[in-house]
């Protein structure tokens, strides 16, 4: 059976109760949520009935507990996920700001899943993979890259296909070998995944058009730009067009991009065209950010359909 795969950092989640709540002061705090972008995306596959697996490292502890019996009982794989006795689970500490901006305080290079390398991916559990998926935020460490590299070839040799959402915090980008393997990465995709903000990061063009137009030169087959409350772009050499959101009272925004680009792999790969994966996207990023907690916001297929029936109007049906 053909399954989707990804790799990398899973952790809990810690949220500051209050708006403004500073992190040098006692307060309430909320939590440990299941949290790890990688973990997010797996978890919103399998929600809608896609087969797939993780690769990852978590502590022999309670944080590692919640995110191992999530994943499990959601029907994720997770005999990819080494128990480390010695480490401790990551971790991240957020707080928000009335701008809605977010302030993170993170243990995951030094945790549990800062351990994992090219030893912790087995080649069986990959030989029937045939879609794996690769987050930017997971190329932190030189044995991760290790790690990362290791499954693309596997699953390359069997002919599988590689998404890539850059998830990219711009300190990477300083460092030369980190950058190196973003773009080692991106040679390698089929599906590149960039919020709005990411499409120049790695590219050589000064505008977004000209950027996505070298990404489909370059071999990519599909780019999907994210772009938040307005909705998500595809682009391919045959053709290219816009999908609108869907208005939202948002609440947590954390985890809605992984939770879209877990949905629009999965869509793709029940059979969706491109553009119901992208509608189907889209509800899920939009549910996502109505529900507190990371994982919290993975949505299955009858919550998406339902949410469709009930927002849509005859302007936007004569859209799709």
């Amino acid at each position: 059976m053909s399954k989707v795969f990804t790799i990398g950092e899973i952790l809990v989640e810690i949220m500051a109760h209050k708006i403004g709540q500073p992190f040098d002061q006692p307060g309430v705090w909320n939590g440990p949520y299941p949290s790890g972008a990688p973990a997010i995306f797996i978890d919103q596959v399998t929600r809608l009935g896609v087969p797939c697996g993780i690769i990852s490292c978590v502590g022999k502890d309670g944080f590692g507990d919640i995110n191992l019996h999530r994943l499990a009982d959601d029907g994720v794989d997770i005999r990819g996920i080494s128990v480390l006795p010695l480490e401790a689970t990551g971790s991240a500490f957020v707080t928000y700001h009335k701008s809605g901006d977010r302030d993170f305080i993170f243990n995951i290079k030094n945790a549990a899943c800062g351990k994992l390398s090219a030893q912790h991916v087995d080649e069986n559990l990959l030989k029937d993979c045939t879609h794996f998926h690769i987050m930017g935020s997971s190329l932190f460490s030189f044995h991760m890259v290790d790690a990362v590299k290791k499954a693309v070839a596997l699953v390359k040799d069997n002919g599988g296909i590689i998404s890539f959402d850059p998830n990219i915090r711009k300190e990477m980008l300083d460092i030369p070998e980190m950058r190196d393997a973003l773009h080692f990465v991106l040679e390698l995709t089929d599906i590149y995944m960039p919020s709005e903000g990411e499409v120049l990061l790695l590219s050589p063009h000064s505008t977004p058009e000209r950027a996505i137009m070298g990404f489909l030169d370059e071999g990519v087959k599909e780019v999907i730009v994210k772009r938040g409350n307005k909705g998500a772009s595809y682009y391919s050499q045959e053709e290219h067009f816009h999908v609108d959101s869907y208005p939202v009272q948002e609440v947590d925004p954390t985890g809605a991009g992984d939770c879209f680009g877990g949905a629009y792999i999965a869509c793709r790969q029940l059979g969706f065209d491109a553009h119901q994966a992208l509608q189907y996207a889209n509800v899920c990023g939009a549910l996502a950010v109505t529900r507190r907690g990371p994982m919290e916001g993975t949505s299955r297929l009858e919550e998406i359909r339902d949410f469709i029936c009930r927002h849509t109007t005859p302007d936007r049906e004569a859209s799709l």
